[in-house]
């Protein structure tokens, strides 16, 4: 199952839906099918229907029997609220090989909404922003939010700069029950600055999750020749050798990670690095082992 996770497959399949459904249905085959990650279809019991409910979930032949509309409830189901915060901004547009720091964040979106709401049969949200709030879309269970979600993603296009104080206040103003925050950006901020302005989704309860995308040669650069770096969202420009490319620079990007890292651990957020020729499998399982430890 593996090649199905690879980003340089998933380039290939035509539209989020596919992809998404692709990517979860290859990881979760490959899972020992345990409890513990939710996945076991075994019936628990029965709830009452309530306005909103997704109506696919209700049992049809009770309600043929009872006149009354009952929902199936499976073990590993965990009732979670996830919103999934995506950089739109225009470093995110960068790429070294066939696949863009959007599309992969896009695609690390699109799966964790499909094994929420398809899966889990649970509530997602998503919001789109650079330095404005440029997408919006509460977190439901109603039927068709799938769908929403990925023409939320679609329609997601880097543009300007990063901003993280804007949707992070536009989210607190709509909260109205903890659940998890998945932000998915390069966060080319400092950590300070990044932590600082992320910390307060934590005094709220949330459990609160960092995906740092990177392509690999901002990670490790392989210059032959003195090139001209220019920051995609100021651009300013920087001239550098081989040699700070293959040193200093790799110090400093390592530095930086090792410093968000340490810096959103000790403020009770999780970190995750992700690079975009890398299988997804690993963002999949970070935020399944997220929601084990959290119930």
């Amino acid at each position: 199952m593996q090649r199905f996770l690879d980003p340089a497959v998933l380039a290939g399949i035509s539209g989020l839906d596919l992809v998404a459904k692709t990517v979860v249905d290859g990881f979760v085959a490959g899972l020992h099918r345990s409890p513990d990650f939710g996945f076991s279809q075994e019936f628990a019991e029965y709830r009452a229907y309530s306005p909103g409910d997704d109506l696919r979930h209700v049992d049809w032949n009770v309600f043929a029997r009872t006149e009354r509309a009952y929902l199936k409830r499976y073990r590993g189901e965990t009732n979670t609220l996830l919103t999934v915060l995506l950089d739109a901004s225009s470093s995110m547009s960068y790429s070294s090989h066939k696949i863009t720091k959007m599309d992969y964040a896009r695609y690390v979106a699109a799966s964790l909404f499909y094994l929420t709401t398809q899966t889990q049969r649970d509530a997602a949200g998503l919001i789109v922003f650079d330095d404005e709030v440029r997408t919006y879309i509460r977190a439901s269970t109603r039927q068709g939010q799938l769908n929403r979600l990925l023409s939320g993603l679609e329609n997601a296009e880097p543009r300007a700069r990063t901003d993280y104080a804007k949707p992070l206040l536009h989210f607190q103003n709509f909260l109205r029950k903890r659940g998890m925050v998945v932000i998915i950006s390069d966060f080319f901020e400092s950590p300070e600055t990044i932590v600082r302005t992320v910390e307060p989704l934590r005094y709220h309860g949330n459990e609160v999750v960092l995906f740092h995308v990177l392509d690999p040669q901002e990670l490790k650069p392989e210059l032959d020749e003195p090139v001209l770096l220019i920051d995609m969202e100021t651009q300013e420009s920087l001239e550098v050798t081989p040699e700070y490319g293959h040193e200093e620079y790799r110090l400093k990007v390592q530095s930086h990670i090792t410093q968000l890292q340490d810096r959103a651990r000790s403020a009770g957020m999780d970190y995750h690095l992700l690079v975009t020729n890398r299988p997804l499998d690993g963002a999949l399982r970070q935020y399944l082992t997220l929601r084990q430890g959290r119930y």
